[in-house]
């Protein structure tokens, strides 16, 4: 799971960074490269909460985004606490935190989204956003993280 919260957020910061524009290559041949022409972006998404309302990424337009996947019963919960301290730091300087259940890897997250909501407020205080538990591979995997990949 560390192995993934790495490559996720170099996929966020990637994603955050200007985007490239279409270069010709030696046979005059156009290569499509990531661009603000096909609309393939972060903010094309919107995604159920834990309590069950939309929440649009459009919304986040300016930010530095850092999408997380995670699991209540996993070895690695404990980072919750410094995924909150992180939120708390940079928050109002146009930065946030995405979490998103997952019980893809060893059935770590079973919980319902109710139940996940309330472990990670008592258990860590969590405030910042914390989506629907979705699938992040396989044949299910949902598409936010399609995109990621």
């Amino acid at each position: 799971m560390k192995k993934t919260v790495t490559l996720l957020c170099i996929a966020i910061i990637t994603f955050g960074c200007n985007t490239h524009k279409k270069e010709s290559n030696e046979k005059g041949k156009l290569v499509k490269k990531i661009s603000q022409e096909n609309k393939e972006n972060i903010y094309q998404f919107s995604v159920k909460d834990l309590s069950g309302k939309d929440f649009n990424f459009s919304e986040l337009k300016g930010k530095k985004i850092m999408i997380v996947n995670t699991a209540s019963k996993c070895g690695l919960t404990p980072q919750y606490e410094q995924l909150q301290e992180i939120y708390d730091t940079y928050k109002d300087k146009n930065f946030t935190i995405i979490g998103f259940p997952a019980n893809n890897f060893l059935r770590q997250e079973p919980g319902t989204d109710a139940e996940i909501a309330t472990f990670c407020k008592q258990n860590y205080g969590v405030t910042f956003p914390m989506m629907s538990k979705i699938s992040v591979k396989g044949k299910d995997m949902h598409a936010v993280y399609k995109f990621l990949t």
